[in-house]
């Protein structure tokens, strides 16, 4: 265990919670969202069943709450919107997002399940070597592999639907790579809307457009990759980056353990995966430094 690496998040969740309570919430709770985020994110940390946390004798060599929520409060308030907020506060603070980033990736990593599992909420889809039971997590990142944005949806909930939530958050101006998957007018024009060149190589690259209307994003996209020069294409291989970084997240065991199930569990189960290992960049470049 890091220890170090540990200490750096309660840091950050203690500066959060000085900021973020709520007379509303503390008075009908027993337990600050603070407390809630940081038993959690201690149970992620260890990977290990939310229940482990609420134990005193599993915070050995690291100072605990003075008082541990039962399993019952956790669950209760892991459900609670404040606890997400407060978790997304606590990721800002390590990551900003209003930082102009020039170049940004977007793709998709399948997070499955066993397929003979009983969870109501996960589907079937496109995964990794065939169809795969679980979920999906959608992300925008930077070339430094920053996560910016993200959303975790069922593995059948298109690419292209999210993608377009995911690019309306964007807030400077730059150029988003994609693959193919990606490649649709509508998607262009979302990336134009919010100040993006969306660049994403075709299905069949050099064949006929014919006489459909084209996006003038989607035309410049095909010029840039197909007739733009190396300038196009070297900004594109750039584009698997993001590889390397799901391949990260999967080193740092993001793919879903057999306790967490249900779509609400499984997005902060997510959340809390990106914000340790935002912290454990941070404190690699902090080092470095």
């Amino acid at each position: 265990m890091d220890c170090e690496l540990w200490k750096n998040i309660v840091s950050q969740i203690v500066a959060v919670d000085k900021n973020y309570r709520r007379r509303k919430v503390s008075r009908r709770h027993t337990h600050s969202t603070g407390k809630i985020a940081l038993v959690y994110l201690w149970s992620v940390f260890n990977d290990k069943p939310v229940y482990w946390a609420c134990r005193a004798a599993n915070y050995r060599g690291v100072r605990r709450p003075r008082d541990l929520p039962s399993q019952s409060c956790m669950s209760r308030r892991l459900k609670c919107r404040h606890t997400h907020l407060f978790i997304g506060a606590v990721m800002r603070q390590l990551v900003d997002t209003d930082r102009c980033r020039l170049v940004k990736v977007i793709d998709g990593k399948p997070l499955p399940i066993s397929k003979i599992s009983a969870d109501p909420d996960a589907t079937y889809g496109r995964g990794v070597g065939g169809i795969a039971k679980g979920y999906k997590l959608h992300a925008i990142c930077s070339v430094s592999n920053e996560p910016l944005f993200w959303e975790v949806q069922p593995i059948n909930v298109s690419e292209k639907a999210v993608a377009e939530n995911l690019i309306k958050q964007l807030n400077s101006e730059g150029y988003l790579l994609a693959d193919s998957n990606y490649d649709t007018n509508k998607l262009h024009q979302a990336a134009t809307d919010h100040g993006h060149q969306l660049i994403a190589s075709r299905r069949k690259p050099g064949t006929s457009l014919w006489h459909n209307p084209q996006h003038q994003g989607r035309l410049r996209s095909i010029e840039l990759l197909e007739s733009g020069g190396a300038f196009g294409r070297d900004l594109f291989k750039m584009r698997r980056r993001i590889e390397g970084y799901f391949g990260n997240l999967s080193a740092a065991r993001i793919d879903l353990p057999p306790w967490v199930r249900r779509l609400h569990r499984v997005r902060l189960f997510v959340d809390a995966k990106l914000l340790i290992r935002a912290a454990r960049q941070r404190q690699i470049a902090m080092t470095a430094a």
